[in-house]
């Protein structure tokens, strides 16, 4: 390689971005929400349908049951908690999310004992206050020392923003979340624990001789609806998170920033009909199919091609296209040797400045060490690049 081809390879090799070369018709106009946040996924090519202020945290009300209730499946998953194991009703359960609080609750009885599989009904079906402290203290001795397990959790499982407080949901600064994470949240519940997932779907469940409906609006409106929860705060309004699976298709939707509960399910009930309506899936590329290549530092070839190790798709708008570009991204300087089948970086696709989905792409041939004078010039036009 003469030394202008390889200043021509340096200089395209900008530092974590870098090749742009496919443009494809993918998604349309966003379809304008009264939510002040949303944020709505397909869950097989992982394609954002619809972003509005979806990183931004709100006070997450009811919405953050859906944590406790992935960490207690978690731990019921891993076997370090049983289904039947009963735990006791303190008093402060029953003060602070019982009949006596005025808020959502199971109406557990004082010093009464109840299995880990009702007061996940509770939670889920019935967004029971005194269930969530319940299983709070029984697992791990109060509701502050939950709380910490709660945050510790949300980080393994990726949500790297969202903050907890308490287990409940009930108002507290410190219970904060974003529709990202929510969906990520949902996703998560969905797919790790199907022998638990099913919990959401439940109409309605009695205590105490007190049976209460599924607060889930979407059951009867949006067929294939199969859960998750809503919640209120005066500081956030009215959200949701939904799920629905129609004809091979799975939507995630979060919401929040409504102005009541029949504003909440229009909202939803529109936006998840939107998404199923208006979308195909399109295969870009197929498993193993050569996507492009990037440029190696030191090597014998100055490029390896890369690809993906399974087939390549977008949930693609049938009605209004719009030019969303494909850009392979790497940490540059990319240096040889490379071993065939290594990861070289993600494709990424773009709907202007949006990341609609990220895929990791590896290398399709072996690339050995270059010469010493070709490893010299490639040292001396990185430090030009730098200084440049």
């Amino acid at each position: 390689m003469n030394c202008w081809a390889r200043a021509a390879f340096i200089l395209t090799a900008i530092v974590g971005l870098w090749l742009s070369s496919l443009t494809l018709a993918i998604a349309g106009e966003p379809f304008a929400t009264k939510a002040k946040q949303a944020f709505m996924i397909e869950a097989e090519t992982g394609t954002i349908l619809l972003n509005k202020n979806a990183d931004q945290l709100v006070q997450s009300a009811s919405l953050m049951k859906l944590m406790t209730s992935e960490y207690v499946f978690h731990l019921l998953k891993a076997g370090s908690l049983k289904i039947d194991t009963e735990f006791p009703v303190s008093e402060y359960a029953w003060r602070t999310g019982g009949a006596l609080s005025r808020t959502s609750t199971m109406f557990a009885a004082l010093k009464s004992r109840i299995r880990v599989d009702d007061l996940l009904k509770g939670v889920i079906v019935q967004q029971a206050n005194d269930a969530c402290i319940i299983l709070a203290e029984g697992i791990a001795g109060s509701d502050a020392a939950f709380t910490e397990k709660l945050n510790e959790r949300a980080r393994e499982i990726g949500l790297k923003k969202s903050t907890f407080a308490n287990s409940s949901g009930l108002p507290d600064a410190g219970n904060r979340m974003t529709m990202r994470e929510l969906v990520l949240l949902s996703r998560d519940l969905h797919d790790n624990y199907p022998d638990f997932f099913p919990y959401f779907a439940i109409r309605d469940f009695e205590w105490n001789k007190i049976r209460q409906r599924n607060r889930y609006p979407l059951f009867a409106s949006v067929e294939g609806s199969d859960g998750f929860a809503t919640g209120y705060s005066e500081d956030a309004g009215y959200g949701i998170v939904a799920t629905v699976e129609r004809n091979g298709v799975r939507l995630y939707l979060a919401m929040s920033g409504l102005g009541s509960p029949k504003e909440r399910e229009d909202e939803a009930r529109n936006i998840l009909e939107w998404g199923l309506s208006a979308f195909e899936k399109r295969q870009i590329f197929a498993a193993g199919e050569v996507i492009g290549d990037v440029p190696v530092y030191g090597g014998a070839d100055s490029r390896v091609p890369v690809a993906a190790k399974a087939p390549v798709s977008i949930f693609q708008d049938k009605r209004l296209p719009d030019r969303v570009t494909a850009r392979i991204a790497y940490d540059w300087p990319f240096k040889a040797p490379v071993e065939k089948g290594a990861k070289v970086g993600a494709l990424r696709l773009y709907n202007g400045e949006e990341v609609l989905q990220e895929v990791p792409v590896y290398a399709q041939n072996d690339v050995r060490g270059g010469s010493l004078t070709g490893r010299a010039l490639d040292a001396v036009w990185e430090l030009l690049f730098f200084w440049l």
